[in-house]
């Protein structure tokens, strides 16, 4: 409909991509050309409708600027701690670096980083000589199609070929309630016994899915199931994270809660901590999707998902 309206000459378009909450706007790339696509928060809009159903004329001024210019590199940030007994085996911490600008990304994904920052902390202070090499992805571009982590994948063959285990944080700033094997059928054999050195008080939070269904998409776990490795993906409690935060006007520092993302953080620290000294490997044998497995939109899941090459050199119109 936006490009038809563009289409047929419109000069400029307001839009309003409610998120189900008061004062909230979705952000997203817009999709016309060459007019301005902007978003009117709800109220707003519902004034201008009832102004024009009203056959009052209401008469809206914009001053817009914009640029198109050249590509902008981005970056995948990484920290290592190297492995001192199987230092060619892997853990890694995972999460995204970037953000949507409709806000700050305070939970998208600024508490994730903070989490596997603080989780990198504390296995530098009380695990100094890890038995397999740690690693902490921030991912670049997991906005535009995951791009950081499929590029890592591409380029890292060693590591997903031998990747113990990837934790990966990325829906909010609630504390870790969920936990899938991710259709890996050793997975909950491996993951179980990781968490049972972990206190009750954070455990037992923790839903498990064992051996779940393989994520085609949503983080960046996903790029590394895709190819046969062992991601997961640490879900947590929503604190509204859809309605208010999630790709919205509204991310911003005040929605972080700060107790779960200390539990995260210890939770994390402690999770690499038991794959690293695992002395076995997690094997990569796949679970049989079941008939009612679905994906995080609600829509079933027949086949494993397939890898998708990283995008290199963003869109040039």
């Amino acid at each position: 409909m936006v490009l038809q309206l563009e289409q047929a000459g419109a000069v400029a378009i307001l839009t309003s991509n409610w998120s189900s909450g008061f004062g909230v706007d979705k952000i997203f790339s817009a999709s016309t050309k060459k007019v301005p696509t902007l978003d009117v928060a709800l109220e707003d809009y519902g004034l201008l409708y009832r102004l024009a159903e009203s056959g009052t004329t209401p008469v809206v001024s914009l001053q817009c600027t914009s640029r198109h210019g050249d590509p902008i590199p981005v970056y995948n940030t990484l920290a290592e701690m190297k492995g001192e007994e199987k230092g060619g085996e892997y853990v890694m911490l995972s999460a995204h670096f970037d953000s949507w600008d409709g806000a700050t990304g305070a939970t998208d994904n600024g508490t994730g980083t903070l989490i596997m920052m603080e989780a990198m902390r504390i296995l530098k202070k009380v695990y100094p000589h890890p038995k397999r090499t740690i690693l902490a992805g921030h991912w670049g571009s997991e906005e535009q199609g995951l791009n950081g982590s499929r590029a890592f994948v591409e380029d890292h063959p060693e590591v997903v070929e031998n990747l113990q285990a990837l934790f990966n944080q990325d829906n909010g700033t609630g504390r870790v309630v969920n936990l899938s094997g991710q259709g890996f059928q050793q997975a909950g054999t491996f993951l179980t016994r990781w968490l049972a050195a972990v206190p009750d008080t954070m455990k037992n939070r923790i839903k498990t899915n064992f051996p779940g269904a393989p994520g085609g998409g949503g983080s960046d776990f996903a790029s590394f199931v895709a190819v046969g490795a062992p991601g997961f993906s640490l879900g947590a409690l929503s604190w509204s994270y859809f309605n208010y935060t999630w790709h919205t006007n509204r991310d911003t520092y005040d929605k972080i809660v700060f107790d779960d993302l200390r539990n995260n953080a210890l939770l994390v620290a402690m999770m690499v901590y038991m794959a690293c000294e695992d002395p076995e490997k997690l094997p990569r044998d796949k679970a049989v999707i079941q008939g009612n497995a679905t994906d995080r939109n609600g829509q079933p899941i027949r086949n494993w998902p397939q890898q998708v090459k990283a995008i290199r050199l963003g869109p040039i119109d």
